[in-house]
């Protein structure tokens, strides 16, 4: 058989006729182009029907694109310096038109020659008496029509890539010519029974028409046959690593519920656990029974009581002679959590550590020896927990908090803390994550969800106002403040704007100390250093103060129930999944809570609609599903942190769903047949598996 996607695909794409090595530099930089693999894995986002030609005379104001075959008649530089452009005049027997370049002037000159026939596409814009067409895409007939179809496919490019000639219409060209070089190094990546069995396309085809389709029916096949293919060899590995993990690593096994467990949950629950927490408790206690190293991820809503259940998972650990942790990603969560645990625990004679980064070498002293000989059960903790100098004496149970916070080698470390069996992982996640995504990023781990609010939480009332009539706003707060109440004011900090947004915010501090005077406002932001920060947090949370202006510092897990309004200020500059995270601050006491959306009256269509949902829904995994649909896979929060070796280049979770459920049933059917995928039928899995994901350090084992 010969090699899976032979080793010419692996030839540096500088090599390539027509790249060289400053294109290859702006390849790999811009679009993640190393390889000829990898450019044929650059697919167009969308495609242009240009099987027909119009005539100049045809041309109206309200075609969005053209496509013209005339001659070039003459050049002309028009203006000085910046204002320079070239001009071009294009006939084709009924009419003419100008074409129009402001940049790569010299470029364009050299190459168009006067007189020779060219076919040209581009968007028509009236200007004067006349059309023209700015930077249209121009080549010479006959080697256009060499690589235009019906279809054509266009790339997504930078500014930096159409510098330097390397458009939509040059990638284009290039594929064309690697194809026609490689054709014969594309070999099949899918066993024929499973090509039989959907009806696949064959890989080199479906390159072949995901590229170059010969019409709206093989562009569909093409694009079935590699998303199917993408998805599965991502099930495939992640179902692979949980199968692995449970053969290879052994996990405590937790044989009984005890004294601390037992005493917690009949005599000192704060409230009756939900159906839905029930279930997860039940789950967890399944899982370490089973002498296989729990990996299980439990997503809740804000407010779901997530950590309620972690404390139990906790005490079933300490119930069973070993030690437990929480990871925190925040300082002030893991105060938090640590005052939280102290208070519950307190009844039960149980102590709880804290080990921070800003802890003194003293208070570490005093505690890491205790921690290593096993006289302190439970601590909680920030990075700091996985730094080589913290020794359990036998951690059994490992709650990280947020995963996507923490990288997954860090992670890993956690687990290193016990030499021989593994401690039980339990992560974490106050982001909802839709069921597609959640299988796609996640699909090595167990998933729980509590999707039930404890009884006694009021909804939100969440509500949308303009920013040019803050009067009933404020009327509004000093309502609140007069019965007692907190307030939250959010500011955006958005990446590239810090400077503009902390003068908003200072802006806004001066705004709010000169409409209630008779307050404490406290302010916070991420450029404040972790003790000025902390010291004003802690203001807010004992209540001396009662108005908090914060940027997004808040979002994650800060806990006054007795804060019962968050106003977003400029919330059309927020991510759906952010507002939803912000909303969660509030509506954690017996009071009716309110969640304000300040905005301009100029809103864009997509602000408005992120608007529209929080206003309509409390719902987080409804809210998450819309903001994968609003803003697609790659820039959901925390994929790009999950620590795994997942890039989709075609699928799309937020489209996909019924794809990625086949890809997961039936990479399910082939490991349940042939686990190690031994079969000579699944050889061709084993080789690209391998390919795609290296053997490295088996991060998986802490998912």
């Amino acid at each position: 058989m010969s090699h899976l996607l032979t080793d010419i695909l692996s030839t540096k794409i500088n090599y390539l006729t027509g790249v060289g090595p400053k294109r290859a530099e702006i390849l790999r930089e811009d679009i993640e182009v190393y390889t000829y693999l990898d450019l044929l894995h650059y697919f167009p986002f969308r495609y242009v029907d240009r099987s027909r030609f119009y005539a100049i005379r045809e041309i109206r104001t309200d075609m969005p694109y053209i496509q013209l075959r005339g001659v070039l008649r003459h050049f002309s530089e028009v203006g000085e310096g910046r204002r320079k452009r070239l001009t071009a005049t294009f006939s084709d027997g009924t009419g003419s038109i100008e074409l129009v370049w402001f940049k790569g002037i010299k470029y364009m000159r050299d190459k168009l020659q006067e007189g020779r026939r060219y076919i040209v596409f581009g968007k028509p814009t009236l200007f004067g008496s006349g059309y023209n067409i700015a930077h249209p895409e121009i080549d010479v007939e006959e080697k256009a029509e060499q690589i235009t179809g019906g279809l054509t496919p266009i790339y997504h490019t930078t500014e930096r890539m159409k510098n330097m000639g390397l458009g939509s219409k040059q990638l284009q060209q290039l594929i064309y010519v690697l194809l026609n070089q490689v054709s014969a190094s594309l070999t099949e990546t899918l066993p024929s029974y499973l090509l039989a069995t959907y009806g696949f396309l064959a890989y080199p085809e479906a390159v072949r028409q995901i590229h170059f389709p010969q019409g709206v029916a093989q562009l569909e096949l093409a694009r079935t046959r590699l998303k199917f293919e993408e998805l599965f060899f991502v099930q495939l590995h992640l179902l692979g690593s949980k199968l692995e993990r449970k053969a290879r690593f052994r996990g405590i096994v937790f044989p009984s519920v005890g004294h601390l467990f037992n005493t917690f949950y009949k005599e000192h629950l704060p409230f009756e656990l939900t159906t839905a927490q029930k279930r997860v408790v039940r789950e967890i206690r399944q899982d370490t029974l089973t002498g296989h190293q729990m990996n299980r991820l439990v997503q809740g809503d804000v407010g779901s009581g997530k950590t309620l259940v972690a404390l139990l998972a906790m005490l079933l650990a300490l119930d069973n002679g070993c030690q437990a942790c929480l990871m925190a990603p925040t300082e002030i969560l893991a105060r938090q959590h640590h005052h939280t645990l102290s208070e519950q625990l307190r009844p039960l004679g149980v102590e709880v550590g804290l080990l921070i980064g800003s802890s003194t070498a003293r208070q570490r002293s005093l505690l890491l020896p205790r921690l290593a000989d096993g006289a302190l059960s439970i601590v909680i903790g920030t990075h700091a927990l996985i730094e080589q100098g913290v020794v359990f004496h036998r951690l059994g149970m490992a709650v990280i908090d947020e995963q996507h916070r923490f990288g997954v080698q860090q992670r890993a470390r956690l687990w290193e803390k016990n030499a021989e069996t593994l401690p039980h992982i339990l992560i974490m996640s106050a982001t909802p994550i839709p069921r597609t995504l959640a299988m796609t990023l996640y699909g090595d781990l167990d998933i729980s969800i509590i999707d039930e609010l404890p009884p006694g939480r009021k909804p939100i009332q969440t509500l949308h106002h303009y920013d040019n009539n803050m009067a009933p706003v404020y009327r509004f707060l000093r309502s609140q403040l007069a019965a007692g109440r907190q307030v939250y004011v959010v500011y955006p900090m958005i990446e590239g704007s810090e400077s503009a947004d902390l003068k908003n915010l200072e802006d806004g501090f001066e705004l709010f100390s000169s409409a209630f005077p008779e307050e404490c406002v406290t302010m916070v932001h991420g450029k404040m250093k972790a003790h000025d920060k902390a010291s004003r947090m802690a203001e807010f949370v004992s209540g001396r103060s009662r108005i908090l202006l914060a940027t997004t510092v808040i979002e994650v897990g800060v806990n006054v129930p007795n804060a019962t309004v968050m106003i977003i200020e400029n919330a059309d500059r927020f991510g759906l999944s952010q507002l939803h995270q912000l909303r969660g601050r509030v509506g954690r006491g017996g009071e009716q809570s309110y969640c304000i959306l300040i905005t301009g009256t100029k809103v864009g269509d997509d602000s408005r609609r992120r608007i529209q949902v929080m206003v309509e829904t409390n719902d987080g995994f409804e809210i998450a599903e819309e903001d994968m649909r609003l803003r697609g896979f790659g820039d959901l929060e925390g994929t790009r942190q999950s620590g795994k070796q997942i890039s989709l280049r075609i699928a799309n979770p937020a489209r996909d769903g019924e794809l990625i459920a086949l890809s997961r049933r039936v990479a399910e059917q082939i490991l349940e047949r042939d686990p190690d995928l031994l079969h000579p039928d699944n050889h061709i899995l084993k080789l690209r598996l391998n390919k795609l994901f290296p053997k490295e350090d088996n991060w998986s084992a802490i998912s």
